[in-house]
């Protein structure tokens, strides 16, 4: 698959311009033209789709989604030694690649992109986790992209896809999990990338729910389940104590047993918490 868009090998792109990975942008590329462009296929059929992809590099993933049918992607890369190669790409591609220098934390991409709106992107490691954050926490919803196909370390991507009671349970779960329903659909070796990493990754799929899954004010649970989790080994009655005077009367109110762990609480659970908390007098917020 190398030449199937008549640009040569990625190792020759990166040869040809000097890229080497740089561990300050958290860069590990991906070669394989097959598994970038296997990777694209995970986020679903591309045809009239827009598609932000952060971190392109040299353009491997970059590729995989204009082959398959993406009718627009913009790209947001840091490095600026990047450039020339994405350019290469975009005269393969006229009016369908559009590149964006810059920080993908500061960049607005919003006006760039008309629905519907995809996200794809082999994330650089040192931003992925508040990359998607922020994506999982805009002001209104549903946002205006209907799923996330990211690529994170392995690690990551547990907690994303964690249950209650297993160690990978956390604030990013809870956060993923009641706006999303995410699901592991690849996952790849250090040996997969250039320079190898320490890890191993995985690329995990969220597709973003009409509606949450339970009510609750989102400012509210993201600080209920922050200070949850930001205790996690103490009990709900310990964890939240400055949260409001009687917490143990809401802990129960809410269904919840107060001596359990933020581990043990479900998703269903710190939104009924976080409901009870906001509903009651004498709250911390």
């Amino acid at each position: 698959m190398s030449r199937i868009d008549g640009l040569p090998p990625l190792r020759e792109v990166i040869a040809a311009h000097g890229l080497s990975a740089r561990k300050s942008l958290g860069q590990n590329f991906l070669l394989d033209l097959n598994l970038t462009a296997k990777i694209a296929r995970a986020a679903g059929t591309l045809d009239g789709v827009n598609v932000l992809e952060v971190g392109p590099g040299p353009g491997g993933l970059t590729r995989g989604l204009l082959t398959e049918g993406a009718r627009h992607v913009l790209a947001i890369e840091k490095d600026h030694r990047c450039l020339p190669a994405l350019a290469e790409i975009a005269a393969v591609y006229p009016n369908r690649l559009e590149v964006l220098e810059g920080d993908a934390l500061k960049v607005d991409w919003d006006a760039h992109l008309t629905p519907p709106i995809r996200i794809i992107a082999n994330l650089p490691y040192n931003v992925g986790t508040r990359l998607l954050v922020r994506w999982l926490t805009p002001r209104a919803w549903p946002p205006r992209w209907q799923s996330l196909t990211l690529m994170f370390q392995r690690e990551t991507a547990e907690r994303i896809t964690a249950r209650p009671g297993t160690r990978a349970y956390g604030r990013l779960t809870v956060l993923a999990q009641w706006r999303c329903k995410a699901r592991v659909v690849m996952s790849l070796p250090p040996k997969a990338f250039t320079p190898p990493p320490t890890v191993s990754s995985a690329v995990v799929h969220m597709t973003a729910m009409p509606e949450p899954a339970f009510p609750a004010d989102p400012e509210m649970l993201e600080r209920v389940v922050a200070k949850a989790f930001n205790q996690r080994r103490k009990m709900l009655r310990t964890a939240l104590k400055n949260l409001a005077p009687d917490i143990e009367d809401r802990i129960i109110a809410a269904g919840l047993v107060p001596t359990d762990r933020a581990e043990h609480v479900t998703v269903g659970g710190f939104c009924a918490l976080a409901r009870v908390i906001a509903d009651g007098p004498g709250n911390a917020f």
